[in-house]
């Protein structure tokens, strides 16, 4: 089979898994719940703020949780990966003709397509606690797009860390290490005008901050042009993070 048909191939089979075990799906939706909820409510008074630039803090809030959720749901990819390394799946796929790209290529999107459900599931909630999408149907596609873009790059980069430190607990200190950090330094939860110069300063660098702005424009229809620019930055950051990812795996190999 051709790199295509072995991506698809694979991605069927981590789809299969997830769908006999969908607890999970729902468990990494318990905390970007759980800040929408309280945070939406803790500080909905903070857009009295001059210079803040939203008249609901819901509305401004809902697409920075979806992005938390895409970033905290892709960064712990690479835990399937060592799963595999360590009851020895991996070893078995590689004296099997199957496409090695495809073991990378298929793991970044059924990342990328478990986050846009979830997404969805959060874009609702979001709805019924009182946001709005006047960028109607094609707004709310674009935030699970730009949502998936983010998930796909932050996928690829844990899984090329896995295949490189080969161990778990080197993983999880580095994502605990970087992904809280990213939220803070992005304009997940407060507006970029508010922000201390130095955080503006990383957050213009951060693609989390890209895919927040691109989410936030895409929801309110406010700039589609931006839209379009924080969604090539995304690319390129995925296809650099899956390129790190395949030479993370050509390492691995020359390795075994």
């Amino acid at each position: 089979m051709g790199f295509v048909m072995d991506t698809l191939y694979l991605l069927k089979r981590h789809t299969l898994a997830t769908v006999r075990i969908p607890i999970w799906v729902f468990m990494s939706l318990v905390s970007p719940l759980i800040w929408l909820v309280l945070y939406g409510q803790l500080f909905r008074r903070i857009v009295e703020l001059p210079g803040f630039g939203s008249g609901s803090y819901i509305q401004f809030l809902t697409p920075g949780v979806v992005v938390m959720l895409a970033l905290f749901s892709a960064a712990w990819g690479g835990m399937g990966t060592l799963q595999d390394l360590t009851d020895g799946v991996m070893d078995r796929m590689l004296v099997t003709p199957v496409s090695r790209a495809a073991l990378i290529a298929s793991r970044v999107l059924h990342t990328a397509l478990t986050v846009a459900v979830q997404a969805a599931i959060i874009l609702v909630v979001g709805l019924v606690m009182g946001a709005r999408v006047p960028g109607g149907i094609l707004g709310a596609v674009s935030v699970l797009g730009v949502s998936a873009l983010l998930a796909a790059g932050i996928s690829a980069l844990s899984n090329g860390l896995a295949l490189i430190t080969r161990r778990e607990e080197t993983l999880i200190a580095v994502v605990n290490f970087f992904a809280t950090p990213l939220v803070f330094l992005s304009s997940a939860f407060i507006a970029t005008a508010l922000m201390p110069g130095w955080i503006r300063a990383i957050a213009r660098a951060n693609p989390v901050n890209w895919a927040v702005q691109g989410a936030r424009n895409a929801m309110e229809a406010a700039d589609w042009g931006a839209v379009a620019s924080y969604g090539l930055l995304l690319t390129a950051f995925t296809i650099a993070c899956v390129l790190f990812a395949t030479q993370a795996f050509r390492l691995y190999r020359r390795a075994m």
